[in-house]
């Protein structure tokens, strides 16, 4: 797994333990859906850590929350 693919994965998993659609988790973190839809749907490929701050700030959560998982822990070095 890449980590563009980890990082729309928590998204989804987020939205889902919440029971919230994309465009509520839009909403509450004071994005503009497309901004959140760019990033789950491969229009952006390298979304600005503003963006998930924001998001992670709208779910209240940290940062660290949101990349504590094991997807994360996982990825490999992406820099040779």
């Amino acid at each position: 797994m890449d980590t563009i693919t980890a990082i729309k994965k928590r998204i989804f998993h987020l939205c889902d333990e919440r029971d919230i659609s994309v465009n509520k988790l839009a909403t509450i973190s004071a994005l503009p859906p497309s901004s959140i839809k760019n990033i789950l749907y491969g229009r952006s490929v390298d979304p600005k850590i503003l963006t998930i701050k924001k998001m992670c700030d709208g779910l209240g959560i940290t940062l660290g929350d949101f990349f504590s998982t094991p997807e994360f822990d996982a990825l490999e070095q992406e820099i040779v």
